[in-house]
């Protein structure tokens, strides 16, 4: 099927009036903009915003150890009120990346396509389009307005220069609009069905990757860089990278700086974290009093000068939390319901709670809103590995928020790749039980713990002291603090901030992640209600019999040891695997409710997998402390993802390890 000339002058008349109706917009915003720029004359801070919106953007960040440390500190120093200083922290975010921000980046680009439509026998790029689900593309009403256009579109992944400065090879998909196809002309968004390969093979699964769309607040502030991935002018893929700021905060849109050219239409708008915050759409043209449309130049533009020379001022994108509340207000088809589940869990838009006015709202009303909205794990289906024989995963700290499903996939990817180079089969995400307490862990502990609680002594300090002595750091007084730590309110927070910083240089994480797990571990470990509930959690989404080959990570393989004391006694751990665990540690093993370091008796295998630039398991080999009875796998990972269960369990011998204990 092809599409006529008279359509593709359509579409660009559509895009044209978006672009109107983004600069309408602007002018009207301009009020916003203004009370913003007096914000930031009156704070010296670029970052600024409405309380809710820094609240939830600071909360966000330091629930996934987004921030540095240092930040911190420098905040607790300070003489600020809580605006400023959540101001300063968000700040301190946007200032500097780790080195994982590139790779990350490329992982988005990944899913990042262009879309051109059959024209006359040929093709002709059309705009920019993102995977938000393995088979659902996110682009612009007018670049795919209806089921027709999309029926001739033709979409690209890997349309881009590769490494060597040589085009890389595109991967082609054709869409499926007829078994799916939503779109909305005032958010300017369409969402439509990828169509599989003649074998059945979906875009996710050879892309690899997806940008799932998040309707949880606090993805952005005003004053934040933002980067977007598109095809400009259908030419190869380009990102503009950092140099753009978020300058307002519309309902449905967002107002920001970039450099996009036509092409660019439905590209997605990404913050620092590489978490999709708006589908960009149009530019905003600068206008006389006169409402002419003015020239780079100064000069009234005329049609023929070409779009070129128009001075653009602004760029304008729906809001990923507008289209995922016009997403759950649709009216759809059971079927068309199951396509929309992809989107993930962190896509559902909450529902909103009715309060009864005047009468208070129950203590226990609130306690069941929250029951309703906590994520939950995923049990195996039944009859997997014949039946009587179960693999369960249990993750470690920070993922609050995030889809158990996902998070199994993940998991199992990891573990494939073990396997596949193992030599031996791999297995099904869907044959593995995934208790999930993310939620339940962050809910119980808080996020508003002060500064000195975060940073301060008792088993948090004793942890980072003992790991920071495990990994060679001299005795005291033969390391000075940090320069310009000064004094904080007591000798302790320069002492850790020292000690974190050395555990930092030594393995190549950032000392925050490293601080954000010890300081997980430690809430877990020294609250008995929250240890409860955590184990209460899991218990739920576990198997009641047979034999189980237990595999965990980080914080979780502290839960996993907790939870042999709660097993059901018709389980039976074949075998036991730990990575990138804490548990040498003697901090952590006398506070465990098998009062270790003792083997537990009903473990058959006990597999610890570490590598010696996880300062988590810096306490490992574990038989120093556990005894001989256990295998120890001392593991090689890449440098940046130390920590990553993906990587230990996608080791072949770690693989092999948990494929033997499966078949044997």
């Amino acid at each position: 099927m092809t599409i006529d000339t008279t359509t593709i002058d359509d579409l660009a008349m559509s895009r044209g009036d978006q672009v109107d109706a983004a600069t309408r917009r602007y002018a009207q915003s301009e009020s916003q903009r203004a009370a913003t720029e007096e914000r930031r004359n009156e704070t010296g801070q670029t970052v600024v915003d409405s309380h809710d919106e820094i609240l939830a953007r600071a909360t966000r960040l330091l629930k996934n150890g987004e921030i540095p440390a240092q930040a911190v500190i420098d905040v607790g120093r300070g003489e600020l009120d809580g605006d400023a200083a959540l101001e300063r922290i968000i700040g301190a975010a946007n200032e500097s990346q780790p080195v994982s921000f590139l790779p990350r980046g490329t992982r988005a680009a990944a899913a990042v396509a262009r879309i051109s439509l059959s024209v006359r026998g040929g093709e002709r790029p059309q705009g920019t389009g993102s995977l938000v689900s393995p088979r659902l593309l996110l682009t612009n009403n007018h670049v795919l307005p209806d089921v027709v256009t999309a029926g001739i579109a033709v979409i690209e992944f890997g349309a881009e220069i590769g490494v060597d400065n040589a085009p890389a090879a595109c991967t082609r998909f054709r869409l499926d609009p007829d078994t799916f196809f939503v779109t909305d002309k005032h958010l300017d968004y369409t969402l439509v069905l990828v169509a599989p390969r003649d074998d059945g093979t979906t875009a996710g699964k050879v892309v690899g990757w997806f940008n799932p769309l998040i309707a949880q607040p606090g993805k952005i502030v005003i004053g934040e860089s933002m980067n977007i991935i598109g095809h400009p002018m259908g030419r190869f893929k380009e990102i503009s990278i950092r140099d753009n700021r978020l300058e307002a905060q519309l309902d449905d849109f967002l107002h920001y700086t970039a450099d996009t050219l036509p092409g660019n239409s439905g590209s997605p708008v990404f913050n620092d974290q590489w978490e999709v915050v708006a589908l960009h759409h149009a530019g905003v043209k600068r206008k006389d009093d006169q409402g002419r449309v003015l020239r780079k130049d100064g000069k009234v533009w005329q049609p023929g000068d070409g779009e070129d020379a128009i001075d653009w001022v602004a760029n304008e994108g729906a809001r990923v939390s507008a289209i995922l509340r016009h997403l759950a207000g649709l009216t759809l088809s059971p079927a068309q319901r199951d396509i929309i589940a992809e989107l993930g869990r962190e896509a559902r838009v909450a529902a909103p709670i009715a309060i009864p006015t005047p009468a208070p709202v129950e203590a226990a009303v609130v306690a069941n809103a929250v029951e309703s909205a906590r994520l939950s794990g995923v049990r195996a289906r039944s009859g997997a590995f014949g039946g009587n024989r179960s693999v369960v995963f249990i993750h470690g700290r920070s993922q609050q928020g995030r889809d158990p499903e996902l998070l199994r996939r993940s998991w199992t990817a990891g573990l494939n790749k073990g396997l596949t180079l193992a030599g031996v089969g791999t297995i099904d995400p869907a044959d593995v039980y995934f208790p999930f307490y993310g939620d339940r862990l962050v809910e119980d502990v808080g996020t508003r713990e002060s500064i000195a609680d975060d940073l301060g002594g008792g088993l948090y300090g004793e942890m980072i002291a003992q790991a920071a002595e495990n990994a060679g750091m001299p005795p005291d007084g033969e390391v000075e603090a940090p320069e310009g730590l000064g004094s904080f309110g007591s000798g302790v927070v320069s002492k850790i901030r020292t000690q974190l910083a050395w555990l930092a240089a030594r393995s190549g994480l950032d000392d925050s992640i490293i601080a954000s797990i010890f300081k997980d571990v430690a809430a877990y470990l020294d609250n008995e209600e929250t240890r409860g509930k955590v184990l209460d959690t899991v218990v739920a989404d576990l198997p009641t019999s047979g034999e189980v080959v237990l595999v965990s990570h980080s914080l979780g393989t502290v839960v996993a040891m907790d939870l042999l004391t709660r097993l059901s006694p018709n389980v039976e751990v074949k075998l036991m695997v730990t990575a990138g665990s804490p548990l040498g540690l003697d901090a952590v093993y006398k506070k465990l409710l098998v009062h270790g370091p003792t083997r537990p008796s009903r473990v058959g295998k006990w597999l610890n997998t570490w590598y010696a630039g996880d300062p988590i398991a810096i306490g490992c080999p574990l038989r120093r402390s556990w005894g001989p009875n256990l295998l120890e796998m001392n593991v090689e990972n890449p440098k940046a993802r130390a920590h990553d269960i993906a990587e230990y369990l996608a080791h072949p011998e770690v693989a092999q390890s948990i494929h033997q204990g499966l078949t044997t």
